[in-house]
């Protein structure tokens, strides 16, 4: 069979890299851990306003540390 008649395999093309995050998503991430493990570290310390230990303060702290999870997802 003459060359110009081979079949050659097809190699796609290259994935394209992702675009680096921008500086201030790691600043959010790191930002709301702190905020939320502080929040709730507070809140069995009896440092917060309101009654000895406030589930609404713990939620508050618990959503703050899943934001910075999902923000870290984010993260490239």
């Amino acid at each position: 069979m003459p060359e110009s008649k081979r079949r050659s395999r097809y190699t796609p093309p290259p994935a394209k890299k992702a675009p680096k995050s921008k500086p201030w998503v790691p600043a959010t991430m790191f930002a709301l851990l702190i905020c939320g493990i502080a929040v709730v570290v507070l809140n069995y310390l009896g440092l917060l306003p309101g009654d000895e230990a406030d589930n609404a303060y713990l939620v508050l702290g618990l959503i703050l540390i899943t934001s910075g999870f999902v923000f870290a997802t984010k993260l490239r």
